[in-house]
């Protein structure tokens, strides 16, 4: 039971990794417990989102306090174009997060 809880979530990450015109296989083989989704698999705060929706659903996970926000905070903006903003630190993200709060049944990392 727990290595198909690790397979469809493979499976399901795979389906928002890399939606190029030609199918990147070999960046769809790399995706192990350690990957991150904005860092690795580049996805942004919608394709975030969605994954997360689908997450939530297809493995029946209370999503509890979970808020995308955490991970992907809103850029300071600022009208001049030549100030850098520091980046902003996020907390990791990765599919082994997915995986250990589809065992437990609910979002484990508030």
């Amino acid at each position: 039971m727990t290595g198909n809880i690790e397979q469809r979530i493979y499976a399901l990450a795979r389906r928002y990794n890399g939606v190029y015109l030609i199918n990147n296989e070999k960046n769809q083989e790399l995706l192990n417990a350690s990957t991150d989704l904005d860092t690795d698999m580049l996805l942004d705060v919608d394709e975030a989102e969605e994954l997360m929706d689908e997450f939530f659903r297809e493995f029946n996970v209370n999503r509890g306090s979970f808020n995308i926000k955490i991970y992907y905070p809103d850029e300071p903006f600022s009208w001049n174009p030549f100030k850098k903003t520091a980046p902003v630190p996020v907390p990791d993200f990765t599919i082994s997060m997915l995986i250990e709060s589809a065992r437990a049944g609910k979002w484990l990392f508030d």
